[in-house]
C-alpha cells in the first residue's frame, strides 16, 4: 500500500464533498448539506487514521472513534463538534421523521454549523503532514 496516495485518496476525496455543501445549502437542502459537512471531516480523519497507522482507516463513520484512531488530542470544544457533527450522519441516513428535521436545521443553524465544520476541516489538515511533490 502507498500510504502517500491513500492520504491523498482520502484527502481529494474531501475537497470533492465541501463544494457539495454549498450547492445543498444554497438548494436549502439543510440536512443534506449537514450530511455532507459530515462526509468532509470523517474523509479528512480517514486521511489521518493512515498516516498515523500506515494501515486503512477503519470502515466507521463515527469522527470520534476515528480521532481516536488518528491519535489526535481533541480539545472539549473539538470533541463536542464532532460529536455533534456525528448527528447529521445518523439523522440524514436513517431519518425517522423528515420534517422535523427540516425544522431544527434552519438556515441559520446551518449557515453556523457548516463554518464550524469547515473551521473543523482546517484544524485537521494542518494535522496532515504531506510529502511535497515537485
Amino acid at each position: 500500500m502507498d500510504i502517500q496516495k491513500v492520504i491523498e485518496y482520502w484527502v481529494k476525496s474531501s475537497e470533492d464533498d465541501l463544494p457539495v455543501t454549498v450547492h445543498l445549502f444554497a438548494s436549502k437542502d439543510y440536512h443534506y448539506a449537514l450530511f455532507f459537512g459530515h462526509l468532509y471531516l470523517e474523509k479528512l480523519m480517514k486521511a489521518l487514521v493512515v498516516q498515523v497507522k500506515e494501515e486503512h482507516a477503519p470502515r466507521s463513520h463515527n469522527l470520534i472513534y476515528l480521532a481516536e484512531c488518528a491519535n489526535l488530542t481533541l480539545s472539549d470544544s473539538h470533541r463536542e463538534i464532532l460529536a455533534r457533527v456525528n448527528k447529521y450522519n445518523l439523522e440524514t441516513r436513517y431519518p425517522t421523521d423528515r420534517e422535523q428535521l427540516r425544522t431544527l436545521y434552519t438556515k441559520d443553524f446551518t449557515k453556523a454549523e457548516l463554518k464550524t465544520i469547515r473551521e473543523m476541516g482546517k484544524w485537521l489538515n494542518s494535522q496532515l503532514k504531506r510529502k511535497k511533490t515537485s
